[in-house]
């Protein structure tokens, strides 16, 4: 599919925070699903997304070794005009050691962590701050009191939540306006679409959708073929030998629709997702600039509505294998102490 691809832009939520459609997540480039890049590749990507239209970019203060991935985003920001991009960033995971993370919402905490990323950004202001998980031991009014302060003290732009439940969304929205919600949301992972899409359309939240190429999943053969290399996905249940030849069928099924369109599976599932909604901005990571142009091309692709009905029959929701939650003791498995399995998004 030819580049030069016009990236449209978007409204997050209903208090003015405009991005481009398709984002960027930063995570991958300090270490994730493969070893980190050095730190001129890195910026590069990010340079190079920017070149081509996209201007919102998706980091946090738990990526990379000593918040490594918001040093690289402040870095290649320096590079770039500040006034033309936006940025977000997450607060709320906390690092015991290399196995073991908690979670703090405390107001305490939520200003300490907002003053150490301003500072590694190098930035007088973070457009979107989100709470990366919610602290169950903290009233959630108290962790948005807080972000509240930071947006009257203008060094937060616009606040978010990722995986939130509903109550917890409708509860901190009443204390101050929701901008986003970060969910996982791709063609294998749709449980948001029952109640919190529609919530969100109710309140003026915007959606951003994380890993909507199913952590790589839909990116291509290579991947399927290589996962017992990377060692962050072979503890993933989707991943996992059964699973992933369960798995293969679907993907199967994407690659012959990919075909009739005339894309790549990871264009077509990018496209799925786009076609969501006008409030929907996805942030696909990808270490390779070549993904990441190839992923910049789905966004040209114009789907019917008995297109996506098709696309989206090929992955029936209850036809994927294994479960979405990582509940590993490894550092990218955020075992998180009290959040419990039977629901994440509490």
């Amino acid at each position: 599919m030819a580049q030069s691809v016009e990236i449209p832009r978007v409204k997050l939520g209903t208090q003015g925070l405009g991005v481009s459609k398709l984002g960027y997540g930063c995570m991958g480039l300090t270490g994730a699903y493969n070893d980190p890049l050095r730190e001129e590749e890195g910026i590069s990507v990010i340079k190079h997304a920017f070149d081509q239209g996209i201007t919102f970019f998706d980091t946090a203060d738990i990526y990379g070794v000593d918040h490594a991935n918001e040093i690289l985003v402040g870095k290649a920001l320096k590079q770039l005009p500040r006034e033309k991009i936006q940025i977000a960033t997450k607060f709320g995971i906390t690092k015991i050691d290399s196995s073991e993370m908690f979670v703090n919402g405390t107001p305490e905490y939520v200003r300490s962590c907002c003053e150490g990323s301003l500072k590694r950004l190098g930035v007088e202001y973070i457009d979107l701050y989100y709470q990366h998980r919610v602290d169950l031991s903290v009233p959630i009014e108290d962790t948005v009191g807080e972000l509240k302060k930071l947006v009257e003290e203008g060094k937060v732009r616009y606040i978010g939540l990722s995986e939130a439940s509903p109550d917890t969304i409708r509860r901190a929205h009443a204390v101050h306006p929701i901008t986003a919600v970060q969910m996982e949301w791709s063609l294998w992972t749709r449980d948001i679409e029952e109640e919190i899409v529609p919530l969100c359309r109710e309140l003026g939240i915007g959606i951003v959708p994380y890993s909507p190429l199913g952590r790589g999943f839909f990116g291509g053969k290579g991947v399927l073929e290589t996962v017992s290399t990377v060692s962050s996905l072979m503890t993933h249940p989707r991943f996992q030998t059964e699973n992933l030849d369960k798995n293969k069928r679907l993907y199967e099924k994407i690659e012959r629709l990919a075909a009739k369109h005339h894309c790549t599976p990871s264009q077509l599932a990018l496209a799925w997702i786009l076609h969501q909604g006008n409030d929907v901005a996805p942030i696909p990571g990808t270490t390779k600039i070549k993904n990441l142009d190839q992923n910049i091309g789905g966004v040209s692709l114009k789907l019917a509505e008995s297109e996506l009905r098709e696309i989206s029959e090929a992955v029936p929701i209850d036809g994927v294998a294994g479960n979405r939650h990582y509940y590993g003791s490894s550092s990218f498995a955020w075992t998180i102490a009290n959040t419990p399995p039977k629901d994440p998004r509490v």
